[in-house]
């Protein structure tokens, strides 16, 4: 273990790490320049029910729309904020490859998780549309959710749930196109899996919440107990 620390700070000093946000050297032993990883948006405030941030940190309970219409899923735990430096580093990740954001969004989503006291029977990433997979390459929700699943001791399964619609592209949508375009885009292949089962689903950017709700909606018809949202970022 020893060895291992030498030959890495030794890496660091000879090709030091640059970081994924501004370029700049990171710090020894981190993914992120000091910089950076101290103006890290962390979402403290939010609705425990859709994980939509509140304004003031006195804010307590869920948001008038969670209790008007109570969501699929149970909760939603996002880690930061959508915006800067976060946002780009899901942007990078998406359309730039740059899997290593997966991976460093992946670990400290772990490290967040780690202190909750429940944990799920199954990890399962939000799905890609064949067609955007082909043409993308990789689920960056699935590379997001292996180290979790690692960290966590999780099974993760990214078989049983399966997006079938192509759908349109939702930026500029309100929250009730969003919904339309997103109904009945996703089935499951292997009900025994989910049935009984607390299932956690996870993604790389919450929006309006459509398309975890549409995915949740699934695995609670075919029988899932219950269903949990975890996102790097939510809008």
């Amino acid at each position: 273990m020893q060895l291992n620390n030498w030959l890495t700070n030794i890496q660091d000093w000879l090709l030091p790490r640059l970081c994924p946000a501004c370029g700049d050297p990171a710090e020894p032993g981190h993914e992120l320049c000091l910089g950076c990883e101290q103006s890290l948006p962390t979402l403290h405030h939010a609705c425990p029910r859709c994980a939509i941030p509140y304004e003031h940190g006195d804010t307590r309970g869920e948001c008038g729309a969670c209790q008007k219409r109570p969501p699929a899923f149970a909760r939603a735990i996002a880690l930061y904020r959508y915006a800067p430096p976060v946002d780009h580093f899901i942007r990078a990740l998406k359309f730039r490859r740059q899997l290593g954001l997966a991976h460093l969004l992946g670990e400290q989503m772990a490290q967040r998780l780690l202190s909750e006291t429940q944990r799920p029977d199954l990890i399962l990433p939000v799905p890609l549309h064949r067609a955007r997979l082909r043409e993308r390459g990789y689920n960056q929700a699935l590379e997001i959710a292996r180290p979790v699943a690692h960290a966590l001791g999780v099974p993760l399964d990214f078989r049983s749930l399966v997006r079938v619609r192509a759908t349109a592209p939702q930026t500029g949508m309100d929250r009730r196109a969003r919904q339309r375009n997103m109904k009945n885009s996703f089935v499951v292949t292997d009900a025994p899996q989910v049935r009984g089962r607390h299932i956690a689903l996870i993604d790389d950017v919450m929006t309006s919440g459509s398309t975890v709700e549409a995915a949740a909606r699934a695995l609670k018809r075919a029988g899932a107990k219950s269903v949990v949202v975890w996102v790097a970022a939510r809008a």
